[in-house]
């Protein structure tokens, strides 16, 4: 497991490009046959995928403390990629592309299995601590309660999914959804807010090989940017902004954690404040 610490945002000015890619982006998640988890001091959110060739056990390590990986924690599973199957605690969740899954604290045994072992399933996971526990619930697509936002003159004509929230699965504070970009849209999250009571981590997929996201971050009136590739995730503390345009419309998962579950709480950031 990857330890990321945590960043103060007046060091965070001082930051070169190389040094901000090492610090907020995270790459390489999916790997067949292997489990890839980053654990990041915000919060204590740990952003992972799985990828099976052959059936992979979600093991506990020495940075949690725990005898495993759920002893007390939650945590909310997305498959991007072929169909595929997640076993918790012997009862089988089978996960189609885009679907999401839930699990409660106190569940021990995690394991993740493809349909297809040669074209595998690809598991993206957010995990935050938990002092209370909730039933494991499969969320599809077709089931997310959905806000259509933006319009075409601003290229911003997205939907967002809620999978994990007070009114969609229950969670202790872990809520996660999926946005989705229409063809021709390609800013996320503009104009955009910081919400200084929860950390959050976007994880860009549907990107074409050839195509790019430039993350915007940082607090406002001193941003950054991060040029993203497909399948990757970038870690927003509490303090930055967190918004993009892309090359082409994509998809991305978010996941928060922290003081409240509340999705509307947001410091809104004006155009004129950004620089």
């Amino acid at each position: 497991m990857e330890i990321r610490n945590p960043v103060h945002p007046q060091d965070f000015k001082s930051y070169t490009t190389e040094k901000t890619r090492q610090e907020f982006l995270i790459q390489r998640l999916f790997t067949p046959g292997e489990t890839r988890l980053v654990y990041s001091h915000f919060d204590r959110m740990i952003v992972g995928g799985a990828c099976p060739d052959k059936d992979l056990k979600l093991e506990a390590s020495k940075e949690i403390g725990a005898n495993f990986f759920l002893e007390r924690r939650e945590m909310g599973i997305v498959n991007v990629g072929p169909k595929g199957t997640v076993s918790v605690d012997g009862e089988k969740y089978v996960l189609e592309t885009r679907d999401g899954l839930y699990v409660g604290m106190g569940s021990k045994e995690v394991i993740f299995s493809s349909e297809d072992h040669l074209h595998p399933a690809r598991f993206y996971l957010n995990s935050s601590p938990a002092h209370a526990k909730y039933p494991t619930m499969k969320i599809g697509l077709k089931d997310a309660e959905k806000t259509h936002l933006g319009s075409p003159s601003e290229s911003n004509v997205r939907t967002i999914n809620k999978y994990i929230h007070p009114n969609g699965a229950k969670s202790c504070q872990l809520v996660m959804g999926m946005t989705l970009l229409e063809p021709g849209s390609v800013w996320n999250s503009m104009p955009c807010h910081t919400h200084e009571r929860r950390m959050e981590v976007y994880f860009y997929c549907n990107l074409p090989d050839n195509a790019v996201v430039f993350h915007l971050m940082g607090e406002p009136e001193e941003t950054r940017h991060i040029v993203v590739r497909n399948e990757e995730a970038v870690i927003s503390p509490s303090w930055s902004i967190h918004s993009g345009a892309g090359t082409s419309n994509y998809a991305f998962i978010w996941g928060m954690i922290g003081e409240n579950q509340t999705f509307t709480d947001m410091d809104a950031v004006t155009m004129g404040r950004l620089r």
